[in-house]
């Protein structure tokens, strides 16, 4: 039996099926939900997310977040001007929204707060810090490595 131009188009379906039949396995295996639950109303509050960004930058000092992995906690240190902060540290895993977690600002005398990574998993980690101080939001974003 000859090889001819039949052969060679059953050959290339075979083929695109095979291809496709192994694409819809690998993409079944894989989780495509929602970064957020929330989407919609996150996507509404983009403004109010911008104006908290604008003023971020705005001022001189920055926040300044340091990971003492062998103490085992991570620092996070307000602007000295920034008194009376009150906010929300929310500690993002990109792996799974299982193992997220949300901690109310609660500085010392010298405007840090110091929270304990004894009870996350390791791996990279997401600080979203959400804080107002004198009636003005900011927000900052950082990542971290456990």
């Amino acid at each position: 039996m000859k090889f001819h131009w039949g052969h060679g188009i059953a050959i290339f379906y075979g083929l695109f099926v095979v291809i496709l039949v192994f694409q819809v396995i690998k993409s079944t295996a894989y989780d495509n939900s929602l970064v957020s639950e929330a989407y919609y109303k996150d996507d509404l509050n983009y403004q109010q997310h911008y104006t908290k960004l604008e003023n971020t930058l705005s001022v001189a000092d920055d926040l300044v977040v340091t990971n003492n992995k062998d103490a085992g906690y991570v620092e996070i240190r307000f602007p000295d001007y920034q008194r009376d902060v009150s906010g929300v540290i929310y500690f993002f895993n990109p792996v799974t929204s299982n193992r997220d977690i949300k901690i109310s600002i609660k500085t010392d005398t010298q405007n840090v707060q110091r929270v304990s990574t004894e009870s996350l998993a390791e791996g990279l980690w997401k600080l979203k810090i959400d804080w107002t101080s004198a009636s003005k939001p900011f927000y900052s974003e950082t990542s971290i490595t456990i």
